[in-house]
C-alpha cells in the first residue's frame, strides 16, 4: 500500500474568524471550533475510517491544534511535532491581509513571504525556503513506512504539505483554500502523487 497523509485542520478560533494571521500566538479554540473538533473525530470513528486503526498521528504543539486532536479522540496516540506549527509570520503576526496590502498592495504570502528580519531581530518570519524544508521534512516522514499517517495542524503549513506533495513549489497553495476543521487527503493516483479530498467540511453540515 503506497502511504497516504491525511490532514485534520484546527477548529475555529477568534482570530481565524476575523482572518488574522495566526502563527505562533498560542489562540484557543472558540466554542464552535470545539464542537467542530468533536464532529470531526465522529467522523473519523465511523466507516469507512473506524478510528483509523493502526495509523500514525501527529499534532502541532499549539493548543488550538493539539486540543482539535484531543477532542477528535486521537490524543492519546498523537505526538506532538515542531515540523508542524504554523508558518512564523514575524511582524505580520495579528495582521489581517487587508492590514498588510494597505503598505503592500501587491501583497502575496505565497510569492513574498513574510519578513525575515536580520540577526538579532525581535520578530523575525520565516522564509519562504524555511516553510518548504518543514513541508518537505513531513512529507518525507508520511512516505516513509507502509502506512498511512494523520496529522493536525495549520491552514498554511497544510496548505504547504499539499504543494510539497505534489511536487510544486509553495506557490502552488494559493490555489487550494482550507477552511478549519475540514478534512483532507493526499495520496497517489496512477502511480502520481494526487489530492484524494480536499477542504471536505461535511461533517459540520
Amino acid at each position: 500500500m503506497a502511504p497516504r497523509i491525511l490532514l485534520a485542520r484546527h477548529g475555529q478560533t477568534a482570530w481565524s474568524l476575523s482572518g488574522k494571521h495566526t502563527g505562533r500566538t498560542d489562540v484557543p479554540l472558540l466554542d464552535e471550533g470545539r464542537r467542530g473538533a468533536k464532529l470531526l473525530g465522529e467522523r473519523l470513528h465511523r466507516a469507512p475510517w473506524n478510528g483509523l486503526p493502526g495509523m500514525e498521528v501527529r499534532t502541532s504543539p499549539l493548543l488550538r491544534a493539539s486540543e482539535t486532536c484531543e477532542l477528535a479522540g486521537f490524543g492519546d496516540r498523537a505526538v506532538a511535532w515542531d515540523a508542524l506549527l504554523e508558518w512564523d509570520y514575524g511582524p505580520y503576526e495579528g495582521m489581517t491581509p487587508d492590514a498588510i496590502k494597505a503598505a503592500r498592495p501587491d501583497w502575496l504570502i505565497w510569492r513574498d513571504g513574510v519578513p525575515a528580519g536580520t540577526p538579532g531581530s525581535v520578530t523575525p518570519g520565516e522564509t519562504l525556503a524555511d516553510v518548504t524544508a518543514r513541508a518537505d521534512a513531513v512529507v518525507e516522514w508520511a512516505r516513509s513506512a507502509d502506512r498511512d499517517v494523520l496529522v493536525f495542524a495549520h491552514g498554511h503549513i497544510l496548505r504547504s504539505l499539499a504543494a510539497r506533495w505534489l511536487g510544486f513549489d509553495l506557490s502552488f497553495a494559493a490555489r487550494i483554500r482550507l477552511d478549519p476543521t475540514s478534512l483532507s487527503v493526499l495520496g497517489w493516483a496512477y502511480g502520481e502523487p494526487a489530492i484524494e479530498r480536499w477542504n471536505d467540511t461535511g461533517h459540520l453540515a
